[in-house]
């Protein structure tokens, strides 16, 4: 049911007698459980779906509804137990064997009978495989099978095909799950992890209510809510399987509201104002106001604001459509990559809201978080401003001033940056090449579907890495993500790039037994797809994230991924702040 309201605060006291229905049971609660979180995000998510979720928005809202056999740990990243409790590895790294929890269950539905029925079983594990590894309705492969599963685990490729009726890597043994790979792939409990992997039922999707968005996590989802200020409202899952370690449930809130708010000066005002908890990114406009007119709530002891720098494992560029036979010359690429001054819109847009500018490639620079990658030489083979080079490149090409080159259409998804950095990049190329860039703003959604479908001839992008490696980024630039019929969507490969050399260093990192080795390769892989750019890096993102400090067990980091399973309120006493600083001396 669909209600049309304007302001979070009748959504919130609309909650209080479905959170009272549904709190009989007698479950032991942490001391401070109760309350609602609000947040907001630039965008509605795109699918609900969880084996075709490919962006974040979607990803934000659906991991707190529905849930893998592992997932990650919100402070560190690291991978932990989720519906499978424990899991064990063969020698030789092919072999997972994972054992199922057995009180996972099932989110309430008309499709459910009884508790029972609600159970998850094996089934619906194997169930979910096999629906990720078949084409979808669209006949397109989903994200799960492109991220998870092709050509890594036995037999998925040949069930994808139609060539068999079974994927033969996938078996089921008691509670037991046992996944076959084709090779030891150091990444794939990371892969495993990601929401695309999230088990569904299959009484669920039998009965054509898959859409309902059942799943066994922390939250339920309530109810859409229309209006001026759109919103999704999720309910604490009352019969969640985890509890903390003094045996309270989780998760502690009774409900989370994600806003949809695209204009970063209406998320400022709402956070001003109260009515969200957390802001991610600052308005430009706004970076010097806000942080020197707040520093009294910044520094006071306890302090009422918790600001944080974060640097993120996300990249913003612009990827080029290499169906457009101009763009197929590397020597264009080059000469438009050389003509973007990305000082300037890291300073005059930007306002230095970054972690870094675009030199690099298309993997952020973060030390940190991705140990042992050669970002040095990726950096020697980047392209930072330089108009003579531009210009000479494009001459070679055969559009000399930009004679003969005709009007390019840049892509991108409406909101202030991504507006104003589309603008500048227009003004940037025409003074520098004398090549006359048309902007064409877009939803996000329409913004995806024309780029897998090369509907224009520049595309605005932001990558967030599914999980830290490098593949995370390059695997958008695998020659073989690329449909043999040009007339079908891309969705991996979305600037449709083949380069035999990067495909080569590529395939040699995946197939590293060492880790170590498996760095080396990926970046000779990035090192071959900047020699021959299909993007122009941007940008690397690093928010100015602003949170309440009542705020308790709310972990920024490096992957953005945000678990509310045991976030609480609570305001700081002096003398408990106090104790907590002494502790982290």
């Amino acid at each position: 049911m669909e209600l049309d309201l304007k302001r979070t605060a009748p959504i919130i006291f609309s909650l209080i007698f479905v959170l009272l229905s549904c709190s009989g049971n007698n479950v032991k609660q942490f001391e401070y459980s109760g309350g609602t979180f609000t947040m907001a995000l630039e965008n509605e998510p795109s699918t609900y779906i969880p084996r075709e979720v490919s962006d974040y928005y979607s990803a934000s809202v659906l991991e707190q509804i529905v849930e893998g056999l592992v997932g990650f740990d919100p402070k560190t990243t690291k991978i932990i137990p989720k519906v499978a409790s424990e899991w064990s590895v063969s020698d030789d790294g092919m072999v997972y064997t994972f054992t199922l929890r057995d009180d996972v269950y099932f989110h309430e539905h008309e499709t459910f009978g009884s508790m029972e029925d609600r159970k998850l079983t094996p089934e619906d594990v194997l169930y979910t495989f096999e629906l990720g590894c078949k084409p979808n309705e669209k006949g397109e492969a989903t994200d799960m099978y492109n991220m998870v599963c092709k050509s890594l685990v036995k037999g998925a490729d040949d069930y994808y095909e139609g060539k068999t009726d079974k994927i033969s890597g996938i078996q089921v043994d008691g509670n037991k799950i046992i996944i076959e790979l084709l090779y030891d792939d150091h990444n794939f409990l990371y892969k495993l992890g990601n929401v695309t992997a999230a088990i569904i039922s299959k009484k669920v999707v039998d009965a054509n209510n898959e859409t309902d968005v059942i799943g066994t996590g922390p939250f339920v989802y309530h109810e859409y809510v229309s209006g001026d200020q759109p919103s999704l409202i999720l309910l604490k899952n009352q019969n969640y399987y985890l509890k903390d370690d003094e045996g309270n449930a989780l998760p502690y809130l009774d409900s989370l509201v994600f806003l949809f708010q695209s204009r970063k000066m209406e998320q400022l005002a709402l956070f001003e104002d109260g009515e969200i908890d957390l802001i991610i990114g600052l308005p430009t406009s706004r970076i010097t106001r806000m942080l020197e007119g707040k520093m009294e709530d910044f520094n006071s002891k306890p302090p009422k604001l918790i600001l944080e720098n974060n640097p993120l494992l996300e990249t913003n560029y612009y990827f080029f459509n290499l169906k457009d036979e101009r763009f197929q010359d590397p020597l264009v690429r080059k000469a438009f990559s050389y003509a973007v001054d990305k000082e300037t819109i890291g300073r005059e847009i930007l306002r230095n809201q970054f972690y870094d500018l675009g030199n690099y490639g298309i993997t952020p620079p973060i030390a940190k978080a991705l140990k042992g990658y050669d970002f040095k030489s990726i950096y020697e083979v980047g392209y930072s401003y330089d108009p003579e080079k531009a210009r000479e490149l494009l001459a070679q090409a055969g559009y000399p001033n930009g004679e003969g080159f005709g009007t390019v259409q840049l892509r991108y998804n409406i909101n202030d940056i991504h507006s104003a950095v589309a603008d500048e990049f227009s003004k940037q190329i025409y003074n520098v090449l004398r090549i006359n860039v048309n902007i064409d703003g877009s939803t996000f959604e329409q913004l995806i579907e024309d780029g897998e479908n090369g509907n224009g001839d520049i595309f605005r992008l932001g990558w967030s890495a599914d999980y830290p490696s490098p593949e995370s980024f390059l695997s958008n630039f695998y020659g073989k993500n690329v449909p043999d019929d040009p007339s079908k969507p891309s969705t991996v490969n979305k600037s449709r790039y083949k380069n035999p050399a990067f495909d080569n260093y590529y395939e040699q990192a995946i197939d590293s037994k060492k880790m170590s080795d498996q760095m080396m390769y990926f970046a000779k892989a990035e090192v071959e797809l900047m020699k021959d750019p299909p993007i122009i890096p941007l940008w690397y993102t690093g928010d100015i994230e602003i949170i309440q400090s009542y705020v308790r067990n709310f972990h920024f980091n490096s992957l953005n991924y945000i678990d509310f399973t045991r976030v609480y309120k609570k305001e700081w006493t002096k003398e408990e702040y106090q104790e907590m600083m002494n502790e982290k001396k």
